[in-house]
């Protein structure tokens, strides 16, 4: 599945442009941002995932014989463009910031700068590709938050909006923080743990529940997890795997990693109950596991109400984000070179002024208080600017501005967070794999402050614009209003 080519997965206006802009005989180096608008769920943080499969995605862009014979059957291309998209690879340079970072809305999360036909056509896929796992990461990171420690499972395949999204969900909800999958291929793939138990049929298809129960338990003595809900939780599952447990001891097999799972009920009271019941019996270190239907909030409110759940498994709402479906991603063009090889900014206007874009060549620096290591700030600015955190710096908000935050020198640090993946058409950049994005990811959080990883209204991390970027965009607004009268 990593190797397929997928350089019609694009929208027909893609293919279109390019054929102006070559007609035109005009390929500019253009800037292309991708970048959201605003994070979703309400949240105060987003994260960003997905960028291995684009890696893939621009190693494997070009148009096969397939796909050319295709394009000539719609009667819209020329056999002048078709003859050079037959030899088409992308020849331009792609800057990201790392999977698993922690971001925010305005900044760019990838920046294409290539000959404008090259960074036309990526555009689709990569916004598929980023909006997708950024969007399940960032659920995933909120449900494991609400957690508050226990450990969250993905089991969502089943309801997941097709086999890619399954498989790419899974792997965007490692990366935010779950600790294992159902899915087995993305656990083949991406060498992140499978967990799963066993289904209610299972039970049914035995003469009685004990009996089903004792066979599992023999069968997976190390990861021994009983579904007690089929008939009756507290009066038969409950009592039936506690005697499955005891007869095991009783037996000399020694269990480990074992516990209960709830799938349906008041599993506030449910689980108190079977807790109260385990410990009695004399096993205080079996686990209770939860699962139907949950999300952050049901799993905040279970915590709230003393719930004895040790583990969670996630399934629909996290796999689907049914809350918030979408992430929002955009891409717009920030900036065309110039005959004298400098980058012109240029600016989309809106009469909403949240959809104004940044304009030029930019990157993003990420402030940190030195004595906490938390974020202040993050600073989008040129790529030719140069910051001394020896010295003050006076952050504005680029809408209110008269909101000013004054940084005494030697009290902060700063990171550029955009690195290079492509530099003319060559991968530079090795991905970390799954895990160790994750860890990444886990250690990202660890730099927000408590009020911003909070479930309801979060605190806002303030992306701000240096004096030079908001100078230059003051002017283009300026020039384009006058334009316009």
């Amino acid at each position: 599945m990593n190797s397929l080519n997928l350089t019609l997965l694009t929208d027909l206006y893609e293919l279109t442009m390019m054929q102006g802009y070559f007609e035109r005989e005009e390929n500019e180096m253009v800037v292309f941002d991708v970048f959201f608008r605003s994070n979703p769920f309400g949240s105060g943080y987003s994260i960003a995932a997905g960028l291995d499969q684009v890696i893939t995605y621009i190693k494997n862009l070009n148009f096969s014989y397939e796909d050319v014979d295709y394009l000539r059957s719609l009667n819209m291309f020329s056999e002048d463009f078709l003859h050079y998209i037959s030899g088409f690879h992308f020849s331009g340079n792609i800057y990201a910031i790392p999977e698993g970072t922690v971001v925010f809305p305005k900044e760019p999360l990838l920046k294409v700068v290539a000959p404008i036909m090259e960074a036309q056509l990526v555009e689709t896929a990569i916004l598929n590709i980023i909006n997708h796992q950024s969007l399940i990461a960032t659920k995933a990171s909120r449900v494991v938050y609400a957690a508050n420690g226990d450990g969250i499972m993905e089991f969502g395949l089943r309801r997941a909006q097709g086999p890619d999204a399954g498989l790419y969900g899974a792997r965007a909800a490692m990366i935010g923080g779950c600790v294992g999958t159902s899915n087995v291929l993305a656990g083949e793939l991406f060498n992140v743990p499978v967990k799963g138990t066993h289904a209610h049929s299972w039970i049914m298809s035995f003469k009685d529940e004990y009996t089903a129960f004792k066979t599992y338990a023999k069968l997976y003595p190390n990861a021994c997890c009983l579904l007690v809900d089929t008939y009756d939780t507290l009066k038969s599952g409950v009592p039936n795997a506690i005697r499955v447990f005891k007869e095991m001891k009783e037996e000399g097999i020694e269990l480990k990693n074992y516990g209960i799972r709830l799938d349906s009920g008041d599993l506030a009271y449910l689980s108190k109950k079977a807790r109260i019941m385990l410990d009695e019996a004399g096993f205080p270190d079996a686990f209770i596991s939860a699962s139907n239907d949950l999300d952050e909030y049901l799993i905040h409110d279970l915590k709230i109400q003393g719930a004895k759940i040790t583990s969670w498994g996630v399934g629909t709402n996290l796999i689907t984000s049914k809350d918030c479906p979408s992430f929002g991603g955009v891409y717009k063009l920030a900036a065309i070179q110039n005959h004298e090889g400098e980058f012109v900014p240029k600016i989309k206007l809106s009469e909403n002024t949240e959809k104004i874009t940044n304009p030029g060549n930019k990157t993003i620096y990420r402030i940190y208080e030195k004595t906490t290591g938390k974020i202040k700030a993050d600073l989008i600015c040129f790529t030719d600017e140069v910051y001394d955190t020896e010295k003050d710096l006076l952050l504005f908000d680029p809408i209110d501005t008269w909101k000013k935050t004054l940084l005494e020198g030697g009290t902060y640090e700063m990171r550029e967070l955009m690195v290079p993946i492509f530099i003319n058409g060559e991968c530079v950049y090795q991905s970390p794999t799954v895990s160790e994005i994750a860890a990444y990811c886990k250690e990202e959080k660890n730099t927000l402050w408590d009020e911003t990883l909070r479930l309801f209204n979060p605190h806002r991390v303030h992306v701000d614009l240096s004096d030079k970027l908001y100078k230059v965009k003051s002017d283009l607004l300026n020039q384009m209003s006058k334009r316009r009268k």
